[in-house]
């Protein structure tokens, strides 16, 4: 038996990413083998600034769809929204049991609930090192260290040989033994033989290792102690290990503390529950009693580290938050690292804040966050624990996985072992070895409101049409029995130009439609369906000629 392949197995084993190769967030993927698959996470991502009006992105499950017969089981890795946010979504398609570790159920529970008729289904909560028997496969889930607690990379064992799946993983050997990644567990795999390793790329390219937690912690102590006033920190709401830092400081300098923000305030809750985060009785304060603490005894946790604009923070500083202002003695801690496409509106409210006069402290002023992601000596120290046969990267945009595969061949990984695959693409590990064998379906699906998948380019297409350039709307009524206008043509534009300050624009433009109705005969077949045809055309071609814009115009031509 090699990697712990029985040689008389006949099965293809499989590995299908449908998410998060080549990508941030949408992280999925499913391994097969035989007839049976198991799904690992699945995840959203947030929208890019060309998807206007969406809410958010999950992946296309197509694929799952097809297979549903042959789905055991979701097993999920930790609690963020790029690994759980579309499992509400994916469930409506796939009724099959959830696994995932307490603080992990603890957020999904919750999500689930919030939808409706999300109630029936089977949740499964395990720890780490509990093995779990899904069909042919015992998944052994490992303990990680990350920016949220409860993290598990996952040993998928298979007739045909070990699969690890890291998840998102860094590796700190500071703080409780419970917070740091079990890199023993990974080294016994190691020992006994790994088949492939599929490792999170998202930092490789930063050299070194992540800065250390403790850092972090002793960074906002002297922040803490040298503020004068209030202090607000601004992080992820899944951060529970900060939120603890936090707290214990706060014991220390005897503050009291408040959570501002839905977000902050459920995974408080279900931190607590679940026993991942301590706050000593009496210190927790109502929002609605700030107020009766003195500013230099108060700190207060909140959202909008991101510059949201509707979030807590963004709130305070403009004015607009029902019980905290942001005030000149204020300390404003955004202690979260800045995701990419929100560097404006980030940089946006600090700039407000400073006009404020408070004093603000982030990643590039000092030491206020540490990454949940390894960097590079911490993504070969990973590969010279497991010591796997075949190395594919995963979790990253293309140029990450490209730099990991080559950081994998640097550590003595041979390069004909170094799969560099992409989302649809099929790994497959049979007699002959590892080949790839013909892609599947993927892609993005847009949810926006109660909509899923029903906007496509040709809608984001128009959507960014209004948003560039304006919609125009022209109203003609005609009489049906004679074919003369009985009322029009009415223009109205929104988001083009003001009638105030262009009316001979669009009396132009009237004379235009006029122009197109004249040119048209009273009997000719279809009239009124010619007319908007060609009202629509002439007008575009005007707009365009006049002021080189190209409005949406919508013709309404009606018979009375």
């Amino acid at each position: 038996m090699k990697n712990g392949v029985s040689p008389d197995n006949a099965k293809v084993l499989k590995i299908i990413p449908l998410g998060g190769l080549g990508e941030i967030g949408l992280n999925m993927m499913v391994i097969e083998y035989g007839d049976d698959a198991i799904i690992i996470d699945a995840g959203l991502m947030f929208p890019e600034d060309y998807m206007l009006g969406i809410d958010i992105v999950i992946p296309d499950i197509d694929y799952i769809k097809q297979n549903a017969s042959h789905i055991l089981a979701v097993v999920l890795t930790h609690a963020h929204e790029d690994h759980i946010g579309a499992l509400p979504y994916l469930l409506r398609e796939v009724n099959v049991p959830v696994y995932g570790t307490p603080f992990t159920l603890g957020v999904v529970r919750r999500k689930l609930e919030e939808q409706a008729g999300l109630n029936a289904f089977t949740l499964n909560t395990f720890h780490a090192g509990e093995l779990l028997h899904i069909g042919p496969f015992e998944v052994d889930p490992i303990r990680v260290s990350h920016s949220t607690v409860d993290g598990v990379g996952l040993a998928v064992r298979t007739p045909r040989g070990v699969i690890v799946h890291t998840g998102d993983f860094k590796i700190n050997l500071s703080g409780q033994e419970s917070a740091m990644t079990d890199v023993n567990s990974f080294a016994r795999y190691g020992e006994k033989g790994v088949l492939a390793l599929l490792s999170d790329s998202t930092n490789v390219e930063k050299r070194g290792y992540t800065l250390s937690d403790s850092e972090v912690a002793d960074s906002l102590r002297r922040i803490a102690f040298d503020a004068e006033g209030r202090i607000v920190v601004a992080l992820f709401a899944s951060n529970v290990a900060r939120i603890q830092q936090i707290v214990d400081i706060a014991e220390k300098k005897g503050c009291k503390v408040v959570f501002c923000g839905r977000s902050v305030e459920l995974t408080v809750k279900i931190a607590r529950e679940l026993g991942y985060l301590k706050i000593p009785t009496g210190m927790e304060l109502d929002i609605r009693r700030i107020n009766d603490v003195a500013p230099r005894r108060l700190i207060l946790i909140t959202t909008g580290s991101q510059g949201e604009p509707m979030s807590a923070l963004a709130r305070m500083a403009a004015g607009t938050h029902k019980h905290i202002k942001i005030r000149k003695d204020d300390t404003i801690v955004f202690s979260s690292k800045v995701i990419p496409g929100n560097e404006k509106a980030i940089a946006g409210i600090i700039n407000t804040i400073y006009r404020l006069g408070a004093k603000v402290v982030y990643e590039k002023t000092a030491p206020v966050h540490a990454s949940g992601h390894a960097y590079q000596e911490e993504l070969k120290t990973m590969m010279h624990l497991t010591r796997p046969t075949y190395f594919v990267p995963i979790h990253g945009e293309y140029r990450h996985l490209v730099h990991h595969a080559r950081l994998a061949q640097s550590a003595g990984i041979p390069e004909e072992n170094v799969i560099l695959a992409e989302n649809g693409h099929v790994i497959i590990f049979d007699d002959a070895g590892v080949h790839m064998g013909a892609p599947v379906t993927t892609g993005r699906v847009l949810v926006d409101g109660k909509g899923v998948g029903d906007v496509g380019r040709s809608v984001l297409k128009e959507r960014q049409m209004l948003a560039e350039d304006g919609l125009v709307v022209v109203t003609i009524v005609f009489d049906e029995e004679t074919g003369v206008i009985v009322y029009g043509p009415e223009i109205v534009s929104r988001g083009f130009v003001f009638w105030t300050a262009t009316g001979h624009l669009l009396d132009d433009a009237q004379c235009v439609i006029l122009e197109v109705v004249e040119e048209i005969g009273m009997d000719a077949p279809h009239r009124t369906d010619l007319i908007r045809s060609k009202v629509q055309k002439a007008l575009r071609q005007y707009f365009n000629f006049t002021i080189k814009r190209r409005p949406i115009i919508v013709p309404v031509i009606m018979e009375l």
